[in-house]
């Protein structure tokens, strides 16, 4: 269930709180090829099903960039703020890819609320998002996102 903020104030003092889980989804050879062919990776492990059944992995595996941006798929499933005039990405910290996500296997995000503060006329908000393989007990990747929230005036 997706926790909401009616507004940006609203995040102070919500450090620690847990996230989700998301719905799961599952990662198909189409999602991953055309990844592939939009950032140019087509390297086999990715894209040639034949050739990666015999590999390291027993098959295809996502992009672990491709999981990465998955995290903005998953994170308006897992907070939404309100009441704010625009928002903006700033980045993301602790990027780490834990494990492979095969083609054919289910992911999902969980989340907490790491750290709230008031930066430049805003609230900037740090959302660690883990993204979990379905019958995993690794998960496929760890990454903190930093949003920020410019209230209306």
């Amino acid at each position: 269930m997706t926790r909401i903020f009616e507004t940006p104030a609203a995040l102070i003092g919500s450090e620690g709180t847990p996230l989700g889980p998301t719905d799961w989804l599952a990662i198909e050879q189409d999602r991953v090829n055309g990844f592939a062919d939009v950032t140019g990776d087509h390297q086999w492990i990715h894209v040639d099903v034949q050739r990666a059944a015999d590999g390291p992995f027993g098959g295809t595996i996502a992009h672990g960039y491709l999981t990465m941006s998955l995290v903005n798929y998953f994170l308006p499933q897992l907070i939404e703020v309100r009441g704010f005039a625009h928002a903006v990405n700033v980045g993301a910290d602790r990027l780490r890819f834990l494990a492979p996500v095969k083609v054919g296997a289910r992911i999902r995000g969980v989340g907490e609320i790491v750290s709230i503060e008031e930066i430049k006329g805003a609230i900037q908000s740090v959302v660690r998002v883990t993204v979990e393989i379905e019958g995993s007990e690794k998960p496929a990747c760890v990454v903190d996102t930093i949003s920020r929230y410019f209230p209306e005036t």
